[in-house]
């Protein structure tokens, strides 16, 4: 009899840890009962009141405009900001370096009580604007991050050669800068529309009445013992990812 070993039991208890629970989420979408821990047979039932939900679809909407509309004036002022930091060197430099790295290390939870304050101070009415503000703050810095490391190992001579041959600004932005910084552009915005898609805190303390997005309002589900239909959200969005997945991969097998 062949004997286990130990990296195929190591590889088999991550897997189990990773994938167990969805599983079991999974399962229990399917379950007419409201208990986990009891099945009480096959039934599409959670599906059809999350489909009949109006509160989950609105909350579903709210993330939407705000992970599209953060996410792209992240990536406006992050590639504006992570190429200042890279190309021009001053003395104030430092203190903007400084500036856009803090929102990277400082608690949300200190970020999201600090923005709460702020927009209370200055009289604004919390809903979506100023939870759009709120992930702007932190999704900044993480493109302005990516920008930077694309442009490590870039050539500055390419774009003094471009000049020598009488391109102008515009032209040299859009034909020498852009291509290059387009695979950081990508992964910046990425990057940023998965963190505000997920964020809960900041968006917590920033959300006002009618202006939940979906994580906030999933808490609050679960607050008011309403789980059942979480699993039947949460599976959607899983099958919703694996096609994206699959998707993705078939083009890219087609482009090589």
């Amino acid at each position: 009899m062949r004997q286990l070993q130990p990296a195929g039991i190591i590889t088999a208890v991550v897997i189990a840890f990773l994938w167990l629970p969805i599983l079991v989420l999974v399962i229990n979408s399917f379950n007419a009962s409201r208990f986990s821990t009891v099945w009480g047979g096959f039934s599409l039932i959670w599906y059809e009141r999350l489909i009949t939900d109006a509160e989950i679809w609105r909350s579903v909407k709210n993330t939407a405009i705000v992970a599209a509309v953060s996410t792209s004036v992240s990536v406006v002022l992050g590639t504006l900001a992570g190429f200042v930091l890279d190309r021009y060197k001053s003395g104030v430099q430092a203190t903007h370096n400084i500036l856009v790295t803090i929102p990277l290390i400082i608690p949300d939870i200190l970020m999201g009580i600090s923005l709460l304050v702020f927009f209370l101070s200055a009289g604004m009415r919390l809903g979506l604007g100023t939870i759009i503000l709120g992930h702007i703050t932190f999704c900044i810095s993480y493109v302005a991050i990516t920008i930077r490391a694309r442009l490590q190992d870039f050539d500055y001579s390419v774009v003094e050669a471009a000049q020598d041959l009488g391109a102008n600004w515009p032209t040299v932005a859009w034909k020498v800068y852009f291509p290059m910084l387009l695979p950081g552009i990508i992964s910046g915005a990425l990057l940023s529309l998965t963190l505000s898609l997920d964020d809960f805190i900041i968006t917590f303390f920033t959300a006002g009445p009618g202006s939940s997005t979906l994580p906030v309002h999933i808490y609050s589900m679960i607050r008011h013992g309403n789980p059942p239909v979480i699993n039947a959200l949460s599976t959607l969005f899983l099958a919703l990812t694996f096609m994206f997945v699959l998707v993705y991969q078939r083009v890219s097998r087609r482009k090589t």
